[in-house]
Order: C-alpha cells, then sequence, then structure tokens
C-alpha cells in the first residue's frame, strides 16, 4: 500500500516538471541576414561648361581681384613637377603659402581647385616619358599624386606633359597607361583629372602621340591653341588666330573624334611680338592701347594678342562646339571691366 502511494507521487511530481518545460517559451530564431554590403559611391563625371584658369607659383596672387574668381569654375595651381631623377618621387611644392592662399580664395568663391603637373628645373619631357615607361615608377608618381591630392584637399589633378610623343609613328602607350592609372586612383577618391595638350595642327612626333582610348580616362582636356605666331597669314603677329583655334578644334573634334563635352577651348591673356617676347594682357590694357583689336604696340614693341571681340567669338565657338573655355594665365588679365575673362562671362551669359 506505502508503495502505491510513493508511486502515485511520484508519478505526479514527473507529471507537474514535464508540465513546466512544455511551458517555458521556445527559442526565438535569428533571422537570415539580408543586408547588402555598402559600396564605394560611384565617381560621376561633371559634364558642365567650364571656365577655367591658371594660377602659375611665381605670380603674387595679389595681382588678382577676389572679383575675378567668381567669373572661373576651375583653377590649376602651376607647377608640382617630379623628381628629375625620374623615380615617380615629386619635388616640393614651389611657393606653398601662395597655394593656400589661391586655395582659399578658390573655395570661398565654389571654384574647384586642383594642381597642374608639369616641368621644373633639370625637369624635362624625357623625365615624364622615363616615368611613364617604368611600370615601378608610373605605379609611385601615382601613388604620390594622389597622396598631394588628398592631403591637400583638391577637387583634381591637371596633367601637362609637354609633350608625349609618338613612337616609331605609333601612338605613346606608356601615355596611356600612366593617364588610365592615374584616372582609376582619382576616381576612386572622386577627384577628376584632366589632360592639357598639344593644339595639334603642326606636323610634329606630338600630334598624333594621344590615343582615342584615354578620352575614357580624363574628364576633358585643355587644348592649348596659342604660341602659334605665322600660322594665319592674315594675321601673321597674332599667335592665337580664329584660323588655329578652328583647325585645331576640327583635329581634336573631328579627325580625332574626341567627345564635345571633354573638349576645352585654350586662350591666351598674353600677347607675342616677332621674336617670341610675350607681355600680359594687362600691360597692353594699362598702355592704353585699343583693346578692340588683336595688335598693339606698347614700349616700341608690337605685339600680337587676343582682344575683347576676338575673346567673345572663340567663347561662342567654345559654346557650340566645345565644352568649356581655359585661360593662360590668371594674372595676366585686367581686373578691370576691360577685362578679358569677363568678356567671356558676358558672352556666355554668366553671372558674376
Amino acid at each position: 500500500m506505502k508503495f502505491k502511494k510513493l508511486l502515485f507521487v511520484l508519478t505526479v511530481v514527473l507529471t507537474l516538471n514535464a508540465c513546466k518545460k512544455s511551458d517555458s517559451p521556445a527559442p526565438e530564431e535569428t533571422p537570415p541576414n539580408t543586408t547588402t554590403p555598402a559600396t564605394p559611391t560611384q565617381y560621376v563625371a561633371d559634364n558642365s561648361f567650364k571656365v577655367i584658369a591658371y594660377m602659375p607659383s611665381y605670380r603674387d596672387p595679389n595681382t588678382v581681384s577676389d572679383a575675378k574668381y567668381k567669373m572661373i569654375t576651375h583653377l590649376f595651381y602651376a607647377f608640382l613637377s617630379p623628381n628629375a631623377a625620374a623615380d615617380g618621387s615629386l619635388m616640393a611644392l614651389p611657393q606653398q603659402t601662395r597655394f593656400f592662399a589661391v586655395q582659399q580664395k578658390a573655395k570661398a568663391n565654389n571654384v574647384k581647385f586642383g594642381i597642374s603637373i608639369s616641368i621644373a628645373t633639370g625637369v624635362t619631357e624625357a623625365t615624364f616619358a622615363a616615368i611613364a615607361k617604368s611600370e615601378t615608377a608610373r605605379a609611385n608618381f601615382v601613388k604620390n599624386i594622389v597622396t598631394f591630392a588628398k592631403n591637400n584637399n583638391l577637387d583634381g589633378v591637371d596633367m601637362d606633359w609637354e609633350y608625349p610623343r609618338t613612337e616609331s609613328g605609333n601612338p605613346n602607350t606608356d601615355f596611356t597607361l600612366l593617364m588610365k592609372d592615374l584616372s582609376t586612383e582619382l576616381h576612386k577618391v572622386n577627384k577628376f583629372l584632366s589632360a592639357a595638350i598639344t593644339p595639334a595642327v603642326y606636323t610634329s612626333t606630338n600630334k598624333d602621340a594621344i590615343q582615342a582610348e584615354v578620352y575614357n580616362y580624363v574628364d576633358f582636356f585643355n587644348i592649348m591653341q596659342y604660341d602659334g605666331a605665322g600660322y594665319d597669314s592674315a594675321e601673321p603677329l597674332n599667335h592665337a588666330s580664329m584660323k588655329m583655334t578652328e583647325a585645331s578644334l576640327n583635329v581634336w573634334l573631328i579627325t580625332k573624334g574626341m567627345p564635345k563635352e571633354k573638349a576645352i577651348l585654350g586662350m591666351p591673356l598674353y600677347g607675342k611680338d616677332n621674336a617670341g617676347a610675350a607681355i600680359g594682357y594687362r600691360d597692353i590694357e594699362a598702355s592704353g592701347a585699343d583693346v578692340n583689336l588683336n595688335v598693339a604696340t606698347v614700349n616700341g614693341k608690337t605685339y600680337g594678342y587676343n582682344g575683347i571681340p576676338l575673346i567673345k567669338a572663340k567663347t561662342q565657338k567654345a559654346k557650340e562646339r566645345a565644352n568649356g573655355i581655359m585661360f593662360w594665365e590668371f594674372s595676366h588679365d585686367t581686373n578691370n571691366d576691360k577685362s578679358l575673362i569677363k568678356a567671356a562671362n558676358d558672352q556666355l551669359g554668366r553671372t558674376y
């Protein structure tokens, strides 16, 4: 009898424990992770019409009024240079105080600011050629340029290799590799790449050096349509005639197939005499010369240059056939109402 009672109690206890376990909530299942990993922002090129100027390190920034910055969209500080050793390292930036002063003014006026890479004392086009040909030097060069751009909060970089040349009559594939590598790394950090290039109106070893493939890598090309005295027999002293501009655009846009949105029409803010000596437009204007003409005599020397009507006509040509205008160089212009950059803006209908 006692055994039956003990067995009964034991059965009840086991039953109650079983009920408690079954009453416990079931463990929650962890839902699968369906979140897509974040991807880097894809680089998007700026295809708006550009008004570009270069500011050399040897010019005092105070020669340019603050109001002039409102008349441009892009400004390049010139120049940062590779070391003559051609190992891809860079020389020290000249006039750093000026660099930061110009950058501050550019940023204050929503102007995109970049550095232009070119030759310096002891550095020639052969230096660029040697760097581009060496895989190691090229990689080092690209790395150092991108690091400089990042460390200095630049918007972009301009390559002013004057000039890549053909190799045995063929395009310069080393230049193509350099621009491809530089473009890839700059675009990764959302910075643009431009290139200053020959007007390509003369038969030479640089006219056909750039492959069409390069158009895929460079965001825009600053076509240097100047320093061509004698090209136009009707205006032999004008080193940047409309005839030269037309011919240059025809070569790049038609013969070489450059996309219109990547073509920038370059114009000079200086004149040249028949010996090749240069004078800034501001000095021509200050002499009292008629700036509606393309020729002026200053201190007994006659200079060919681009006056206000020609600058306006070229600007209109750029509006129709290209995607921007470029000036060499910023400090050569006047700060008054006879400014050539102002004339270009007026032709475009830009506010400033």
